[in-house]
């Protein structure tokens, strides 16, 4: 009876001590376990600001000195395209007429019984001498005849400073016998419609004698074509 008294005494504490190992060993693994939240905490933690993509007061205070200086930038620009189209208006292309231009008649030696009219541009800008000058002696009622044949191949533009000429044949196909002491000259317009503008009023040489077919060549770029009609 003894011995088996013994024998349960030593097989519940070797029961106990098996219970008290296993607990043991329990409590370290939920320790375990519990350690490793702060580190997914952490990780979570460190994740969420580098998805964020919204832009901070201070991207966008940098922002808009870069879009105003683009605005500026336009603004300049369409400035300088006015100018520039300003620029281009004043020295337009315009008709050449007595308000812009200088005109003289003179006496030349060769062909005999020829006067050259010169027509200078003084004006701003460049201007186109069209066909022939229309020209009327002293009252005549009509203008003088024009030399068809004098028909050049391109209208005579001229820049400013430049000079377009005509020549006037004073017999024609005779001798000139009729005397004239003034001379205004007209411009024709682009149409050919009759004249355009304001006409030069000139004096013509002294001595100057004109014909019943008296006529004048179209305006020529140099003075050399003018005077071969």
């Amino acid at each position: 009876m003894r011995n088996l008294r013994f024998r349960s005494a030593a097989t519940a504490a070797t029961t106990a001590l098996v219970a008290a190992l296993a607990l043991t060993a329990c409590g370290q693994t939920d320790a375990v376990g519990a350690a490793s939240k702060p580190d997914d905490a952490k990780t979570v933690s460190t994740s969420t600001p580098t998805s964020t993509s919204t832009p901070t007061a201070k991207d966008e205070a940098t922002d808009k000195p870069q879009d105003s200086n683009r605005h500026n930038a336009e603004t300049a620009g369409t400035s300088s395209g006015k100018n520039s189209s300003g620029s281009a208006k004043s020295g337009a292309r315009t008709t050449c007429t007595g308000g812009n231009t200088k005109v003289t008649v003179t006496n030349v030696a060769r062909p005999i019984n020829h006067l050259l009219v010169t027509a200078t541009n003084t004006g701003k800008g460049t201007c186109d001498a069209y066909y022939a000058p229309l020209l009327g002696f002293d009252d005549a009622q009509a203008v003088t005849q024009i030399n068809e044949d004098s028909k050049p191949q391109a209208v005579v533009t001229l820049a400013p400073g430049e000079s377009a000429y005509a020549s006037i044949a004073l017999g024609g196909d005779g001798s000139p016998d009729i005397a004239a002491y003034q001379l205004s000259v007209h411009f024709a317009g682009r149409a050919n419609e009759g004249s355009v503008g304001s006409p030069a009023n000139l004096t013509l040489p002294k001595g100057t004698m004109i014909s019943d077919t008296t006529s004048v060549s179209y305006w020529q770029s140099t003075m050399a074509d003018a005077l071969t009609w």
